[in-house]
This record gives structure tokens, C-alpha cells and sequence, in this order.
């Protein structure tokens, strides 16, 4: 069992940046590959990142490509998100979640491919 608890989340201008961090409970974190998906009011949840439980790896969306990018901390049991040039278009709650992964290199990117889920954090970008 994995717990995940995101914070970081906030109102932003366009331009601006957030770090969004995912903490998880548990001794395995590095058994898991961790992702950032996102839902805005009204639409599905639509994947953001995603890393290797090794770390060496990531896999991005078009649409965050050299804006966010994904990291973790296996000594500290937390993934970060860093969004960088938000826009008002990237408003939603931004979800994190954990899959464990047989292969250290595995980006699973679907959100069906994934078991643990955190709560949520809101992101608001204003124009």
C-alpha cells in the first residue's frame, strides 16, 4: 500500500512557475514509477509525465515539453514537478500517482496503468 500526498499546488500568473511536490509513504518507493496527470473542470484526466523508478528516465506530453520537468528524491520518498511558463491553459488539479514496475526503465502513460493515486493538488494560472 502507497500513500501519495501532493502540495505545492497554488494561483500563478502566466509566465510564472510552480514546483508541485508528491510525497509517498512506504519503504518501496523506488520499486515505483511515479507520473503527473492533470484534470481540468469539465474534461478527462490527461497524463502530464511520467519517470523511471530509477530516475533515469522520463517521458513527457507535447504540450509540457520544455516547460515542466519531472524529478524524484528516492532517499526522501518524493517526485516534483517543475512548471516553468505556466500558462492559463495548464489550470487544473494535477494529480500524482505510483505504479510498481518489474523493468527499472518502465513509463507506463495511461492512467488505467496506474494504482495509487494522490488527493490533488489545484493549480490556477490566471492571463
Amino acid at each position: 500500500q502507497v500513500q501519495l500526498v501532493e502540495s505545492g499546488g497554488g494561483l500563478v500568473q502566466a509566465g510564472g512557475s510552480l514546483r508541485l511536490s508528491c510525497a509517498a509513504s512506504g519503504r518501496t518507493f523506488s520499486s515505483y514509477a511515479m507520473a503527473w496527470f492533470r484534470q481540468a473542470p469539465g474534461k478527462e484526466r490527461d497524463f502530464v509525465a511520467v519517470i523511471s523508478r530509477s530516475g533515469v528516465s522520463t517521458y513527457y506530453v507535447d504540450f509540457v515539453k520544455g516547460r515542466f520537468t519531472i524529478s524524484r528524491d528516492n532517499a526522501k520518498n518524493t517526485v516534483y514537478l517543475q512548471m516553468n511558463s505556466l500558462k492559463p491553459e495548464d489550470t487544473a488539479v494535477y494529480f500524482c500517482a505510483a505504479q510498481s514496475t518489474y523493468d527499472s526503465s518502465a513509463l507506463p502513460i495511461k492512467s488505467a496503468q496506474y494504482t495509487y493515486w494522490g488527493q490533488g493538488t489545484q493549480v490556477t494560472v490566471s492571463s
